[in-house]
């Protein structure tokens, strides 16, 4: 029943909402102020199609049993990640770990290779995984690296990945393996949830619409993804995605390469159109190298027979060429011996003759020079990548974050994949705002490096309700240039009356309104009581991250400037309140206020239209009131500085301590 009322608030949501914006389009733009007007209608028609992008997610929600027994036999490795997290902490997660009932191995993936690690781990029964000698001098993609080379040492045939903090419950894998009867299913992810979070959550940390609506409605499209912690993955899934990834990558890198060829061999024919026959037929044969391996490509040879193929054919063309131009090497040394280039100037000083400037000039010299930048191409046809520390990297390393693009290179190949609505593990959230504006700026750059090198739009392999619910993911993280101009809109009418609307009649109440209101109605039928309205705060207030994230990103991807990644820290960071981290919100609001006491002025000394003054005065309250979610954020001073004195301690607490604060999550 709950179905179908989301599905009637999806539709009026699309009928007004789509009423409103063409409308906004076609007849209430004020192109006299066009610089203000079409950046609004703009940004109004991206909110549109991320409500639609939301009503789509959640028209397939799904509501799922629980899973059959887990398979009594099935081996699992416990992967236990960090980095620079404190000992005590990996401890506390990597001992609950150990006591998860389902048979299994936990292992701790120290990438910091800390020999107090090592101990520990050796004396509780641990396993305990770091880098191999192999990845000295190579990138090691932060923690997909550290998966990947832990994916090399173990051969449990599940997974269970968990982060530094996140501590399991012991009935974790008995309650998820079963999904992994269904031979498709590669991955079931988990809510994350966080137990050193107050009822006010005042960082946004719990993200129950993702960990609820969103996840269960993309898990009806087939398309919850890997989160990162909390997820239970097939080895064979995985180990296929690298083998295939590891074929697809090089064949790229082939065709790049010949292609490449061409292009040098094309170069090298206009130098050598005077050169000599033996040269013409070295070029012949390098191209028709080339083109040959470019068939043998597009018919599905065998990627090393084709390269090596490619490259001895080339090499004893080239070598042809060396040895029928020994002579003309020798013949050129000669000249330039016969030369006498240089002789002593009037001031003493040796200077190049005119005789040897004119017969340098006029020899024709070696052909070995107009064919060098081909065979340096060449060069790269080549199935060996000596660039990484292991070829094969089942786990995605185009981005910061490697859980997105797996999850969508899993589902490209035929895979499937769970949302298990129930809380399993209990981590720690950021205490701090400058923790979590790290964390989220982390998250929201590595889901745009997955848009902008594997669009999911144009990605083979997967179906378009799972090409759309990827795409809704990346397309909210835009939303900060929305903002921007949400913000400008209503401060420029205040301060300058000028109104990007043609005029505020009745005709744009009767169709912004009810679109409004419908938008809001949706989030409430699809949350069923989740509280949404600290996500719709800081969707809106972080606009300088989420911009940061985009612009930073392209830079990126397009050339090449790094990201750096940053380790979200568990613990608050010492200090008084950072103002200087939202210095751009606190501008914005400053503004926004000034805005709004000029245009009560300026209403009334009769300079400006009551309704349209009004309207604005109310959309800057609105605005104030999301941004005032940051001054808490700042002034907040962790966990446990004034909640209630029964919570225990979260840094050292068991599952069942942190269970206790957990709301109740069950498969419906």
């Amino acid at each position: 029943m709950k179905l179908f009322w989301v599905r009637l608030v999806v539709v009026l949501t699309l009928l007004t909402g789509v009423n409103y914006v063409a409308w906004r389009w076609l007849s209430s733009l004020n192109w006299d102020a066009w610089w203000i007007a079409v950046p609004l209608v703009a940004a109004e028609t991206y909110s549109l199609i991320d409500v639609l992008l939301f009503g789509m997610t959640v028209w397939r929600l799904k509501s799922r049993t629980p899973p059959a027994t887990a398979p009594p036999d099935a081996t699992v490795d416990v992967f236990i990640t960090t980095y620079n997290e404190p000992l005590e902490l990996v401890m506390t997660t990597a001992l609950a770990a150990k006591e998860i009932r389902h048979p299994h191995g936990t292992w701790i993936l120290d990438d910091g290779d800390r020999p107090e690690f090592r101990e520990m781990a050796a004396a509780n029964g641990l396993g305990y995984v770091t880098r191999s000698a192999e990845w000295h001098g190579m990138p090691r993609h932060a923690k997909a690296g550290n998966l990947n080379n832990a994916l090399m040492m173990t051969e449990g045939e599940f997974l269970l990945i968990l982060d530094a903090d996140q501590i399991p419950e012991p009935d974790i894998l008995d309650n998820t393996l079963g999904y992994f009867n269904n031979r498709k299913v590669a991955l079931v992810q988990t809510p994350q949830y966080f137990s050193n979070v107050p009822a006010h959550d005042p960082l946004g940390s719990q993200a129950p619409l993702f960990y609820g609506p969103i996840q269960r409605g993309k898990d009806g499209w087939n398309a919850a993804f890997f989160c990162g912690s909390n997820a239970v993955l097939r080895r064979e899934a995985l180990m296929q995605l690298g083998l295939v990834g590891y074929v697809r990558e090089t064949e790229k890198s082939i065709r790049r390469a010949l292609r490449a060829s061409q292009a040098a061999i094309r170069k090298a024919r206009k130098a050598a159109d005077n050169g000599s026959t033996l040269l013409h037929e070295t070029l012949n044969e390098v191209e028709a190298a080339t083109l040959e391996a470019s068939r043998q490509l597009d018919a599905g040879g065998s990627l090393s027979e084709i390269t090596y193929r490619a490259r001895r054919r080339v090499d004893r063309a080239v070598q042809a060429l060396v040895l029928a131009d020994v002579s003309a090497l020798q013949a050129d040394l000669e000249e330039i011996a016969a030369m006498a280039p240089v002789e002593i100037g009037e001031a003493g000083v040796p200077v190049v003759t005119e005789d040897a400037v004119h017969r340098m000039s006029a020899r024709d010299w070696s052909p070995l020079g107009a064919i060098e930048s081909v065979q340096a191409v060449l060069d790269a046809l080549s199935v060996e990548r000596t660039g990484e520390a292991q070829p094969v990297m089942p786990l995605a390393t185009i981005s910061v974050t490697e859980d997105m693009a797996t999850a969508m290179r899993l589902h490209a190949m035929g895979w499937q994949s769970v949302y298990h609505h129930e809380v399993l593990a209990y981590g720690l959230a950021p205490e701090d705002v400058g923790t979590m504006l790290t964390q989220r700026l982390r998250w929201a750059q590595g889901t745009m490096q997955v848009f902008l090198r594997e669009n999911p739009l144009v990605q083979r392999g997967l179906k378009w309700g799972q090409r759309l619910m990827y795409f809704a993911t990346m397309w909210t993280y835009l939303s900060g240039f929305a903002a921007v101009v949400y913000f400008a809109a209503p401060i420029v009418y205040l301060l300058f009356g000028i109104l990007p609307v043609s005029s505020l009649s009745a005709d744009f109440f009767v169709r912004f309104i009810p679109f409004m209101v419908v938008n809001q109605f949706l989030f409430a039928v699809a949350g069923k009581g989740i509280p949404t309205w600290r996500g719709q705060q800081y969707s809106l207030a972080l606009f300088p991250t989420w911009i940061k994230a985009c612009t930073t990103a392209a830079r990126n991807v397009w050339f090449g400037r790094p990201l750096g990644f940053a380790v979200t820290p568990k613990d608050r960071q010492s200090g008084g309140p950072r103002w200087s981290l939202i210095r751009p919100q606190l501008v914005v609001s400053v503004l926004l206020a000034i805005a709004a006491a000029v245009g009560i002025g300026r209403l009334a000394a009769g300079m400006s239209e009551p309704v349209g003054t009004l309207v604005n005065v109310v959309w800057v309250v609105f605005d104030l009131i999301v941004m005032s979610i940051l001054v808490r954020a700042v002034r907040y001073r962790g966990y446990g500085a004034g909640d209630s004195e029964d919570e225990t301690d979260v840094n050292n607490g068991s599952s069942k301590e942190r269970a206790v604060r957990a709301p109740e999550l069950q498969s419906e």
